[in-house]
């Protein structure tokens, strides 16, 4: 389920595990893990502007447990290294 989310900036940004729209194929599900990472699964963000879509690294339980707070400095984040 995808979730989004407002920077200070005014972007919305959608995030969604990577590969979820797949299926329900367990070779599928388990291509979103983070490889060495118990419980880690590659996240995509997309923005609704024209910055570019960033990739982070997030709890299998991040859709409820992590803060928008959060998610929003691991987008930012991620951005700069981007940039």
């Amino acid at each position: 389920m995808p979730r989004e989310l407002t920077d200070p900036e005014g972007i919305t940004w959608t995030c969604i595990q990577a590969f979820s729209g797949l299926g329900k194929n367990p070779e599928k599900a388990e291509a979103a893990r983070v490889d060495g990472k118990e419980g880690v699964y590659q996240v995509v963000c997309t923005p609704s502007g024209g910055a570019q879509s960033v990739r982070i690294e997030l709890p299998g339980d991040w859709e409820r447990n992590v803060s928008e707070e959060k998610l929003l400095d691991m987008i930012q984040a991620q951005s700069r290294q981007i940039s």
